[in-house]
Order: C-alpha cells, then sequence, then structure tokens
C-alpha cells in the first residue's frame, strides 16, 4: 500500500514539474514573439500626417513594438512638415524601416532617410527633392541651401552618401554615372542600392520585413482615423486658400443676396473644414475660432450700425487673427487669407453690380427719382418768380415745397410756421433760396 501511495505521488510530483516547463516555455515564446507596427505614409507630405505619426508611433510604443516599419508612397510635400517627421523619426527608441512601395520622392525621400533602414520595392523610386514654392517653381537659394544641409545631414545620420542626398536637391551637383549638371538625381531601387540608399529589395512589405529579420514577428497596422483624413486634406498648402476662398466668397454671397442657400451652406463648411482639420493637427483652438466668428459678426453689424469704421477695422483684424493664428505656417495663412479677400472683393464688385438690385443692398441703394414729369426741375433761376403767389405742398418748418407757377420748388419762409395747403407768396431769391411769406 505504501508503495503505491509513493507511486502515485511521484506520478502527481511529475505532472506538476511537466505543466510547469510547458508553461515557462509558453511565457518565454510570448517575451520573445516580435512586434512589428505597419504605418502608412502615402499622398501628399503635410502636418496632417504628422499629427496621425505622432498617434501611430505612441501606440506602437505603448504596445511594446519592435520595429515600425513605414510604407512611404508619396510624390512629396510641405516642407516644415517633412522636418517635423523627421525629427519625430529620429526622436523613436524603436528602430524604424522606410518601405517605399512605388516613390518616395522630395519630403518623402527625407523621411526615408531619417529612417534606419530603406528597403525599395522593384520600380520604386527615390529622391528629386528640390525644393519648390506653391507656383511650381525652384526655390529661392536661401531655402535650396537651408533643405540641401537637412537632407545631407538626414543622409549622414544612418552614414549614407551625403553628396547624393545634395545631388537629389541641387541641380549643380554631379555624380558621374548617375546624373549630369543641371539634372535633379533620383534613383532605380538598383540604383539606390548600389550608392548604400537601400538595404535590400522586396516585392511586399512582408518580404521586407522578412529581409530585415522580423519575418516570425507578428504585425499590426495603424490606420488614419475619419477626423485625421480631414485634417490631411485640409492642410494641404493647396487647399488651404482654396477652403478660404470658398468659404469668404459664399458668406459674401450670402450676405448680399436674400435668404440663407448653397453659397452660405458651401462657405460655412469650408469654413468648418478649416478649422476642424488644423484643430486635429494640434494647430487650432477654441480661440482661433471664436475669433474669427467673432470678426465676421463685427463686418455684418458694420454693414447696418455705422460706427465710423471702428467696428469693420476690429472685425478685419478679429478675422485675420484667427485664421493666421489657426495655420501651421503664418506666410501660409496670411497669402491664403489675401487670395481669399482678393477673389472676395471680386465677387462683391461682381454681385453689386449686376444684382445690385437685390438683397441687403437693396435697403443702401437711393432709387427714388425726381423726375420732370411729376415736376421736380434741376438747379434754376427764380428770380423771375419775386412777387408770385403758390400754395404750400407741404408744411414750412420753415423749409418745405411749394407749388408756384405749376412748377414744384424747394422754398423756406420768411421765419414763420405755414400750414400744408395756404398761399403764399415769394419775396426775395437768393440764389437757390427761394424766400415766401403766407397770404392772408
Amino acid at each position: 500500500m505504501r508503495q503505491r501511495y509513493s507511486r502515485l505521488g511521484s506520478i502527481v510530483i511529475s505532472v506538476f514539474i511537466l505543466g510547469f516547463v510547458i508553461l515557462q516555455l509558453g511565457i518565454g515564446h510570448a517575451q520573445t514573439t516580435q512586434v512589428v507596427y505597419k504605418i502608412p505614409v502615402k499622398q501628399s507630405v503635410e502636418q496632417g500626417l504628422r499629427a496621425f505619426l505622432e498617434r501611430a508611433f505612441v501606440e506602437a510604443k505603448e504596445h511594446g513594438a519592435d520595429l515600425i516599419v513605414l510604407e512611404i508612397d508619396t510624390p512629396g510635400g510641405e516642407v516644415g512638415a517633412a522636418s517635423d517627421i523627421g525629427g519625430l523619426i529620429r526622436s523613436q527608441q524603436t528602430p524604424v524601416v522606410a518601405y517605399v512601395v512605388n516613390e518616395a520622392f522630395s519630403a518623402g525621400t527625407y523621411i526615408a532617410l531619417n529612417s534606419d533602414k530603406i528597403i525599395m520595392s522593384p520600380g520604386s523610386a527615390i529622391g528629386a527633392a528640390a525644393p519648390i514654392d506653391l507656383a511650381g517653381n525652384m526655390a529661392g537659394e536661401k531655402l535650396l541651401a537651408a533643405w540641401s544641409k537637412k537632407m545631407t545631414s538626414a543622409a549622414q545620420i544612418n552614414n549614407r552618401d551625403p553628396v547624393v542626398a545634395e545631388a537629389m536637391v541641387n541641380p549643380q551637383i554631379v555624380i558621374p554615372g548617375l546624373t549630369k549638371r543641371g539634372e535633379i538625381l533620383a534613383l532605380d531601387a538598383a540604383q539606390a542600392e548600389q550608392v548604400g540608399y537601400s538595404e535590400g529589395t522586396a516585392k511586399t512589405v512582408a518580404e521586407a520585413i522578412e529581409l530585415v529579420g522580423y519575418g516570425q514577428a507578428k504585425v499590426f497596422s495603424v490606420e488614419p482615423t475619419a477626423g485625421e483624413k480631414v485634417a490631411r486634406f485640409v492642410t494641404n498648402p493647396f487647399i488651404i486658400p482654396l477652403l478660404l476662398t470658398i468659404g469668404i466668397v459664399g458668406i459674401v454671397i450670402e450676405i448680399l443676396t436674400p435668404g440663407f442657400g448653397v453659397p452660405g451652406i458651401l462657405g460655412a463648411t469650408s469654413l468648418t473644414l478649416y478649422f476642424f482639420g488644423h484643430y486635429i493637427a494640434g494647430y487650432a483652438d477654441l480661440l482661433h475660432i471664436i475669433l474669427f466668428v467673432f470678426g465676421l459678426l463685427l463686418l455684418v453689424i458694420e454693414m447696418f450700425v455705422p460706427s465710423f469704421g471702428v467696428l469693420g477695422i476690429l472685425g478685419i483684424i478679429a478675422v485675420i487673427s484667427g485664421v493666421v493664428m489657426a495655420a501651421y505656417d503664418t506666410t501660409l495663412g496670411f497669402v491664403s487669407l489675401g487670395i481669399a479677400c482678393i477673389v472676395a472683393v471680386v465677387v462683391g464688385f461682381l454681385l453689386i453690380k449686376f444684382f445690385g438690385h437685390r438683397g441687403v443692398w437693396n435697403k443702401f441703394i437711393l432709387k427714388d427719382q425726381q423726375k420732370n414729369e411729376e415736376g421736380y426741375v434741376s438747379h434754376h433761376d427764380w428770380s423771375n418768380l419775386v412777387g408770385a403767389e403758390g400754395e404750400a405742398i407741404t408744411t414750412l418748418r420753415p423749409s418745405g415745397t411749394a407749388e408756384i407757377n405749376e412748377q414744384l420748388i424747394d422754398v423756406v419762409s420768411e421765419g414763420g410756421y405755414i400750414e400744408r395747403g395756404k398761399r403764399v407768396r415769394v419775396l426775395k431769391v437768393e440764389g437757390t433760396r427761394v424766400v415766401v411769406r403766407q397770404v392772408d
């Protein structure tokens, strides 16, 4: 019996030991499972993208990511946004790999260069990073030099040839076999790998992850929210002037025409998108929105309650302050608002010229006419009326209108009050001043 219990005890102990070993193996396996976060960097580079990446990096950190992969497919974008994103990438303790899906031009090149490694897909390209202005022209020497320095510094961070980065910005840099003078350098996948601007080529992001040693990792994806998508659209430097123009022109049309219709809805929607997008991106706050709305109200009040321009000036200052303070770039804010105001003035002028008889302007336009057939005449020499008699058409207090010799004439009494319908006689004429006295 004792031997049976001894054998049973041994079995129980063995089971516990085996379970403990299996548990430890499972825990060890869970601890060694790698985590990769995949984040898209697509379309134009703007401040809305920076806000999205900021959130995505925080999420990756909170979930213990071992690697972050940026799926880049962008034609470029705003230099300031790219600079901010580059700083954001450099601040990450987690390794960051840039996977170029199709193209990483201009600002996209800078984002890739700040990453620890670059993997390219077959047929993709990187480079062509010369800065251009909103008109599509090459930027001035000052901006060109500053951007060139940023590009070369980003290349040097990960031991890449800075001359190649400079050739992507400056058309005067010549690299034998790659570019001639006057050309901006862009590299395909093979060329990028040849000059050390790519650690390899992969057909898919999964292959890219495997190429850098995380083939067995669990992959998570981060996608922008609906609000972040709106913010990305709104903070595009080409969209900002358009939104402000539609917004201000829509409000101007609504003020100048009766009722509240499509222009007002479009205007309000555009301005809402402008402020909402910049709010999501982290630039606008409630104060900026209140300033703008308050400014518009002051401008409307100025139209109906003359204040010698005080309310109008305060309204203009408030509108400008609200728009510019909400913008991520002060210069862009001023330029965009200037464009919108110029278009609004032109539209307002055309509306007043062709539709001035309608809407609110109907209250400000003098439409009464003094026609000759109604007895009104222009300035005349009334000296021949001295001694003539007539009838007071209006009460003279002391000025008014009298009918003399079948003509309506502005007259003034000798000083007394003359009721309407009384007979009057012209005493004297002093220029255009006709003095009359009541006939007893």
